[in-house]
């Protein structure tokens, strides 16, 4: 789904905040990779994990108020 920009660009203008897509997009496998690395002492901090990740694309929200569901109306 995540390479699915018609449903990223929804999300943001659903949502009202901007969706970030990482350059690795199977992050439930990197993530247990990242953990069992950490626990064994192959990455010395999560700091070293945090330089691992990079943005690959990011959709703003650009729905109108006037667009937006009633449902997700404020005040």
């Amino acid at each position: 789904m995540v390479y699915n920009d018609t449903l990223m660009q929804f999300q943001a203008d659903i949502l009202g905040v901007p969706v970030v897509r990482p350059m690795v997009a199977e992050t439930t496998a990197l993530g247990a990779a990242y953990a069992a690395g950490l626990a064994v002492g192959f990455w010395r901090s999560p700091d070293d994990l945090r330089h691992n990740w990079q943005v690959d694309r990011t959709w703003q929200p650009n729905m109108g108020e006037e667009h937006a569901p009633a449902s997700m109306a404020v005040g």
